[in-house]
């Protein structure tokens, strides 16, 4: 079995308004370029101040995920919102929360990122996630026909046991919708993705955000949306602007790679 994968670029802001527009602008023309699966990235639909994200936070039955299930159930694709500010019931808190939708509008699989990103690496780039984010607690393998597509959000990426346990739980797909900082990631972006697509010997599809955005200018990312294949070869990769790429994913090549080099998928350390 084969399918076609888009991986969206976007440049997100506080205006979420306008985020929305150019995130359905772009998956719009990743399904007219023929792709049947399509990643956005994390955040979506605000990148902006952390408080302001929790005062916007919306249900998984609000206005963010109602347009993105209906888009997927107009075009009849594969979508995946790869991060929105979901509500919780903690004050001052909410969800980083990525969602996946099937060609008739409902929901597939619904994770809430586990690692957040509180790193003091420079004074330029300093973010304490857990101070507005309630991490969330599930695993989660979802199924794009007979494919099953592991999610994370960005700065799992760097914990590699998750990925062994979604393998051990049948992904050939793995998501990692992200955010990357442009001060990590030109050192460390395209080494882990290759890396948990060498681990775990699935597709890795990487929508991502790329430049400067408006909270006070203190913030850049890296851009370079990625898809690797199972080998860890990089087939398709976005580069610096905002924008999409396309690849034919062929889930044959999992299974190939994967009885040429069996392994075993590591212990997950929360069990």
């Amino acid at each position: 079995m084969s399918l076609v994968a888009a991986v969206v670029q976007l440049n997100s802001t506080s205006d979420e308004a306008a985020s929305l527009e150019r995130a359905e602008s772009l998956v719009r023309r990743a399904a007219a370029d023929g792709a049947t699966l399509i990643a956005t990235p994390e955040n979506t639909n605000f990148l902006g101040p952390h408080e302001e994200k929790v005062r916007r936070a919306q249900s998984l039955d609000g206005p963010v995920c109602e347009r993105f299930a209906g888009l997927a159930r107009e075009l009849r694709v594969h979508l995946l919102l790869g991060s929105f500010n979901e509500r919780c019931d903690e004050p001052g808190r909410c969800y980083n929360t990525s969602v996946l939708f099937g060609p008739d509008g409902a929901r597939l699989g619904v994770y809430r990122k586990i690692h957040l990103f509180d790193v003091d690496i420079s004074p330029e780039t300093r973010f304490t996630e857990s101070a507005t984010i309630e991490p969330g607690r599930e695993v989660v393998v979802a199924q794009v026909g007979p494919a099953g597509l592991g999610m994370s959000i960005c700065f799992d990426l760097r914990f590699s046991w998750l990925y062994g346990e979604l393998r051990s739980r049948g992904a050939e797909l793995i998501a990692v919708p992200s955010a990357f900082t442009a001060v990590t990631g030109k050192d460390h972006w395209h080494v882990l993705l290759r890396a948990r697509a060498i681990e775990t010997q699935s597709w890795v599809l990487a929508p991502a955000q790329a430049g400067r955005h408006d909270d006070l200018g203190l913030r850049e990312s890296y851009g370079h949306a990625l898809i690797v294949d199972p080998w860890g070869r990089i087939v398709a990769d976005a580069g610096d602007d905002p924008g999409f790429v396309v690849a034919e994913i062929d889930l044959e090549k999992v299974r190939q790679v994967r009885r040429a080099l069996p392994m075993r998928a590591p212990v997950d350390p929360l069990k």
